[in-house]
């Protein structure tokens, strides 16, 4: 991952190519629509009531108006009450249809701002998107709500547009089957945020906070892990924690092939080299906060103490 995210972007490490580095090259497309201005913009113009509501209602968007229990159990990590807050308020002032709406003019404005005209016009753009809806549509979403909600949605026009529709199914197609790893092997949803951070990858603070769990919860969780013998006396992962840890991620990636198996290997290195500097473009801009909430190897990370989740 290290040689397609920081290498000469000529491809040099495109042969280890994998549902993992996918992910890597794929996630920072996807998180547009949380972090730049446009995002929240084009919230506030189809008539949300703050960050948290608009962040619901345009994920939630594709699984139209159903009930919050559905949403917070498909998030999974959230508190109930991060989703609650937003749902069903959210579709007193607009419908899911214009959310899908306004999150395709959000991704447009900052995919245009900042990877420039040249780049969202050329055909390197068309074929990243085209190849990347081809694995997006391939995708088994059997069990997975919002990897098959998003696998749905009507084909964009515009070339950039569509390589974020794909990318984000593919993400969402990802998480859904994270979170039936987590669950097979009795990790909640606290606990999940709580390993992930204690590996040094999220800050555990912005993620409890942005979940909004309150510190008692979070510190049981704490307790639970330590219980467990996967974390130590100050958070950070025993190496029977990360031999766990390790297991979740390689099953999550295991669940994740499918797509890439389905184009074959040549479409995923081509992808593969598409992708690059773009998620270098998303990386280097700091859109992703610091503190790395996503995940991502490449992102930014503050000095954490432990805890945090995809």
């Amino acid at each position: 991952m290290k040689g397609l995210l920081r290498g000469d972007g000529h491809g040099r490490a495109a042969s280890d190519v994998s549902a993992r580095s996918m992910w890597e090259l794929a996630e920072p497309v996807h998180d547009l629509v949380y972090f730049t201005p446009e995002a929240r913009q084009e919230a506030d113009r189809a008539g949300m009531r703050g960050f948290w509501m608009g962040y619901v209602a345009m994920r939630a968007a594709p699984l139209g108006v159903v009930h919050a229990s559905v949403v917070v159990s498909s998030f999974y990590v959230f508190h109930p009450d991060r989703v609650t807050r937003a749902l069903p308020d959210a579709w007193r002032y607009a419908t899911p249809s214009d959310m899908l709406a306004a999150r395709e003019r959000a991704v447009d404005l900052s995919m245009r701002r900042l990877f420039g005209e040249d780049v969202v016009r050329s055909a390197r753009m068309a074929e990243a998107a085209d190849l990347a809806w081809d694995a997006a549509a391939a995708a088994d979403t059997a069990g997975r709500v919002l990897g098959g909600a998003n696998q749905a949605l009507n084909r964009p026009e515009l070339p950039h547009v569509r390589l974020w529709q794909a990318a984000t199914t593919l993400r969402e197609h990802r998480g859904d089957g994270h979170v039936a790893v987590l669950v097979s092997r009795r990790v909640g949803p606290v606990q999940a945020m709580v390993l992930k951070a204690a590996s040094g990858e999220s800050d555990g603070a912005m993620l409890r906070e942005g979940r909004k769990w309150d510190a008692a919860t979070w510190q049981g969780a704490e307790a639970d892990l330590w219980a467990r013998g996967w974390i130590d006396d100050v958070g950070r992962l025993t190496p029977r924690g990360a031999a766990e840890r390790d297991a979740i991620e390689a099953e999550t990636d295991a669940a994740a092939e499918g797509p890439w198996r389905a184009v074959g290997r040549d479409a995923t290195v081509r992808l593969a080299e598409l992708l690059t500097p773009l998620a270098r473009k998303v990386l280097a801009s700091g859109v992703i906060p610091s503190g790395n909430p996503v995940g991502l190897t490449g992102a930014p990370r503050r000095d954490a103490g432990g805890a945090g989740s995809r």
